[in-house]
């Protein structure tokens, strides 16, 4: 069964279900919001011959450069040997970084078709340096291909993609690494128990989500991924991190069922058991359910996603790490035997970098005032924290309680509003409370989407640099329903603040000794301590290396 050629690499023994092909033999549409809907409901998922003429249909859509090697490039390139049996020995270009190609249902001899494929495409693309995706979605159009040249021209059009703002694979190292990056960053906010587990039980978490993409790329089931595939032609690079999210979110409730503890061990053993994990998950998780489970996830757009992605890029490249090199260990440059706070333990300060944005959990703690050293003094604090971004306020009162702040902005912003006490900062800022037990609690927009929408109108959010944007952006790139959702911190020579609307989260006086704690519109927390206490220890840090720009 060769579905008239477009199954001519595929072993139908290996197909099960996808083997039969049924339900409708042609797609008549044009627009891209029903092409969405009908991805998203699998319209063409029983039938190979169509999917195979959607897929086409898609690849030829996509706007790429003016010159893109196409079907015709491959012949006149490969000449006589693409009528003759391609060997089994081509090794894979150096830039897939080890990453093996997935057979899938391809005939045995189908994977030196893919291998020849991919070194053509290397050929012809000299300037990719890191893809190791490639080989995952080489084999996968080959299923849908008429041909070798067909198969080569729908690759070179997804890596020629030149529409603005949209990507289908990385292509360099610093883009595959900020990818890992800002899927932690995601995981970190949309799926924050699955990421609670992961730090608990991983050495490294960095080093787990680094193979995010292989979850979703080379470790699926074929009958997932095509369904995974089916969308991620329609509507981008967006569709692999929430397919991703959803499986560590499927990777935890197995963990909890197992009754598995949270025992810490090597980060090459969690990721060996992830990859374990995905490679079954046709036992337990359908296709359907799956992707149910990644489209109920609610992320912000695609323009904010791709923003934390450039930010993260800028972190990376401030750093000098363009090219691939050793990782490193994140999670252990909190060194226990050199890192000293009198609020909180190593252990606990390795719990609240887990909770902050990738970039900056690259950096070393930097103890940069401490009332114990500096004396209680909102001049000396000032002094102290201006030029540094972001910072860390920690809090333990006289009670015992520890609370405090991730806040996004220089201090030294303040003094745009002069003597006036005016709010600042960005949807990045949290509070988060130790002890008596450990919560945080994130920008009430992030939890609530429905707050506030992406500005659309034509202005700032266009012009402005990405680099120079908070990834979940500054407020006035939304259009909030209430100034009190976006009151982060705020300061002067009085007090400084943390949350507004309706309350403040924290309120610290201006001798750094006496406090007010509440619920608050901007975080949507309970008291973080008692409603009204006494400092008995306040420090900030910085992060080494990240200064205000």
């Amino acid at each position: 069964m060769a579905e008239e050629g477009y199954g001519s690499f595929v072993d139908w023994n290996q197909m099960g279900d996808l083997a039969k092909s049924s339900g409708p033999t042609k797609v008549d549409c044009k627009d891209l919001k029903e092409f969405k809907q009908m991805a998203r409901q699998g319209y063409w998922a029983k039938n190979h011959k169509l999917r195979a003429q959607v897929y086409q249909q898609l690849i030829k859509a996509i706007p790429c450069r003016t010159v893109t090697p196409d079907a015709e490039v491959y012949r006149d390139i490969m000449g006589n040997a693409a009528s003759k049996k391609p060997s089994s020995h081509i090794s894979l270009p150096e830039f897939v970084d080890g990453s093996p190609l997935p057979q899938y249902c391809l005939k045995a001899e189908a994977v030196a078709s893919a291998h020849q494929i991919i070194n053509c495409v290397a050929g012809q693309f000299p300037d990719i340096s890191h893809c190791p995706s490639l080989p995952a979605v080489t084999s996968l159009l080959l299923h849908f291909s008429v041909d070798e040249a067909q198969c080569f021209e729908h690759i070179s059009r997804m890596l020629a993609c030149n529409e603005p703002g949209k990507r289908l694979l990385d292509q360099t190292f610093l883009a595959y690494e900020s990818s890992c990056m800002t899927f932690g960053d995601l995981a970190n906010k949309y799926c924050t128990s699955a990421h609670k587990m992961i730090v608990a039980i991983a050495q490294d978490v960095l080093e787990v989500y680094s193979d995010w993409q292989r979850w979703v790329l080379g470790d699926l089931p074929f009958s997932h991924m095509v369904r995974v595939l089916d969308i991620y032609l329609v509507e981008g690079y967006k569709v692999l991190f929430r397919v991703a999210l959803a499986l560590l979110k499927f990777y935890r409730k197995h963990k909890a069922e197992g009754g598995q503890g949270n025992q810490q061990q090597d980060s090459s053993k969690v990721k060996d058991d992830i990859q374990a994990f995905v490679k079954g998950i046709a036992s337990n998780v359908t296709p359907e359910k799956l992707l149910e489970k990644a489209f109920s996830i609610r992320m912000f757009s695609r323009k904010e996603i791709t923003l934390l992605q450039l930010t993260n890029e800028k972190s990376l490249q401030q750093k000098g790490i363009t090219v691939k090199q050793k990782r490193r260990n994140v999670q252990l440059a909190l060194n226990p035997d050199t890192f000293s706070s009198e609020i909180v333990s190593a252990k606990e300060m390795r719990d609240i970098w887990s909770w902050i944005p990738e970039r900056f959990a690259l950096c070393q703690p930097q103890l940069l005032f401490t009332t114990s050293t500096h004396g209680c003094s909102l001049t000396r604090f000032y002094s102290h924290c201006e030029g540094y971004e972001p910072t860390l306020l920690l809090i333990r009162t006289t009670d015992g309680d520890v609370c405090g702040a991730f806040l996004s902005t220089d201090w030294e912003e303040r003094k745009r509003g002069g003597n006036k006490l005016s709010f600042f900062g960005t949807g990045e800022c949290f509070v988060f409370r130790l002890k008596p037990e450990m919560e945080r609690f994130e920008w009430v927009v992030i939890r609530h989407p429905e707050l506030a929408s992406s500005n659309k109108t034509q202005g700032q959010e266009d012009t402005a640099s990405p680099g120079d944007l908070s990834p979940f952006l500054s407020a006035r790139h939304f259009n909030l329903n209430s100034k009190n959702t976006s009151m982060f911190m705020a300061g002067n020579f009085d007090s400084i603040i943390v949350g507004g609307g309706d309350g403040n989260a924290l309120y610290i006086d201006s001798e750094l000794n006496h406090g007010r704690a509440g619920r608050c519109a901007t975080f949507d927390n309970p008291p973080l301590c008692a409603e009204t206490f006494q400092v008995s220890l306040l420090e900030v840090w910085g992060f080494q290396d990240a200064m205000a720009p």
